[in-house]
């Protein structure tokens, strides 16, 4: 099983009418636009670091992983600001890695930000067929290790407030093709991202957090994430979440001071995914340290 499951992976990838390369899926991007969206860095006037690991499908062999590193600050008296992003996705025999370096150019008006995000780096394809057990051993697609690495650079804005956010980028612009043995294939077909966040106060320490994802890419049907919190002091948030309606899940937050953040979500599919056997869970850890002069911490939803 886990053979013929790694086999119809690798044929996404490596086939001559072969699938792009999606993004991997992010369930707190909300609380890290980053991973989406370089207008993000340096939002907040402070040192931001972030650690993600996100399992999905826990239980189905050979099911996707992702693990994003990301750090940024902002720089020259918050006007510009500077980042690195790291992340590692696999899906099955597939790995794909992308190292990025982001910028920002902040314009302040008032206890608001308009940021112009770009980002830059690159993108490597690993496909590792050595555990794959093909009906044609001569067939040059499902041989040995393919690896393709390919630059790639993305662009975006964002508008954030005290209590909004709203962003819209596309973190990798350019389609990526290459050649395996004379076989074309696609290996990254550019995303677009809108994201949009509110935070209402009830006036009794209690706030409502809700937030939306848009995500679209040539050939898909459009997906959307919503998320909805209730905040406690400012310190303690849980909420639900839904993709397209087909996946339902819990978030869970805790700020443990105000330079440590700590979240956690739970997944559950549904029919009209692939069942509600196989579950998903993302666990980001989140600091915030003011180094420059000109960096000052204060609460933040976003």
């Amino acid at each position: 099983m886990k053979k013929l499951y790694l086999l119809f992976l690798s044929g996404l990838v490596f086939c001559t009418q072969g699938y792009a390369q999606q993004d991997p899926l992010y369930a707190q991007y909300i609380n890290n636009p980053l991973v989406i969206n370089p207008a993000y860095t340096g939002i907040n006037n402070v040192l931001n670091a972030s650690l993600s690991y996100r399992k999905q499908w826990s239980g189905f062999d050979e099911a996707p992983s992702t693990t994003a590193f990301t750090a940024h600050t902002s720089l020259v008296d918050n006007k510009i600001g500077g980042g690195v992003m790291l992340v590692r996705d696999q899906v099955g025999s597939t790995i794909n890695t992308q190292f990025n370096a982001t910028y920002a150019y902040k314009i302040d008006f008032g206890d608001k930000v308009v940021s112009f995000g770009l980002q830059t780096g690159v993108l490597n394809l690993k496909e590792d067929n050595n555990e794959l057990n093909p009906r044609d051993t001569d067939d040059p697609v499902f041989a040995g290790e393919q690896t393709v690495t390919k630059f790639n650079f993305g662009a975006g804005i964002a508008i954030k407030g005290e209590d909004f956010y709203l962003g819209l980028s596309v973190p990798r612009l350019v389609n990526s093709q290459a050649e395996f043995e004379q076989l074309e294939a696609q290996v990254y077909q550019r995303h677009f991202y809108f994201a949009a966040g509110y935070v209402y106060h009830f006036g009794t320490g209690l706030s409502l957090k809700a937030a939306t994802l848009l995500r679209g890419v040539s050939g898909s049907p459009l997906s959307v994430d919503y998320n909805v919190n209730l905040i406690l002091q400012d310190r303690f948030y849980a909420g639900i979440l839904s993709r397209n309606f087909q996946t339902y899940g819990l978030l869970a937050q805790v700020n443990i001071n105000e330079n440590f953040r700590f979240g956690y979500v739970f997944e559950i599919p549904t029919d009209k995914s692939v069942g509600s056997n196989f579950n998903s869970h993302e666990l980001t850890l989140t600091i915030d340290f003011a180094v420059l002069d000109f960096h000052f911490l204060n609460e933040r939803y976003f």
